[in-house]
């Protein structure tokens, strides 16, 4: 089983980018977390972040034929990104979105998600740990444990 894990802008501020929010982790130690929970499902994990929405839409494009499902955290690209929110779509490939703060507790303009309607699922408000959740939950999907 290979999975994608797909992160956008300032998602590498992790740890000091408003921790009331995100909290005190880093990506690279979130992302390590998920790597270690990865190794024990046998599942294999491939990386990658960028505050460019066009390197995001490209990385996703590349997917087909290269991973059996996405973790994705579109960061602030949710509310915005039609072009992401068409990337997921044309791929077909099983996705979670996850975010580390639960949007429906902060400002109203974070509540609308152009993406989450093309995902399996969403997960969000427990900080990195909603990584391993969404690990979790598409790796279930995968083996046929959950049907949309």
């Amino acid at each position: 089983m290979r999975i994608r894990v797909i992160n956008g802008p300032n998602l590498k501020l992790l740890g000091t980018r408003e921790p009331e929010h995100y909290g005190p982790a880093t990506l690279d130690e979130i992302l390590a977390a998920l790597n270690a929970r990865a190794r024990e499902l046998g599942v294999a994990l491939e990386s990658y972040q960028s505050d460019i929405e066009g390197e995001l839409v490209r990385y996703i494009g590349a997917s087909r034929g290269e991973a059996d499902g996405l973790i994705v955290n579109p960061a602030a690209y949710t509310h915005t990104s039609i072009a992401l929110r068409d990337a997921i779509a044309a791929v077909a490939l099983p996705c979670v979105e996850v975010h580390l703060s639960n949007v429906h507790r902060r400002e109203p303009f974070r509540r609308p998600r152009f993406t989450a309607p093309v995902c399996l699922g969403v997960i969000g408000g427990f900080g990195g740990f909603g990584y391993i959740l969404a690990l979790e939950a598409l790796a279930h999907h995968l083996a046929g444990g959950a049907k949309r």
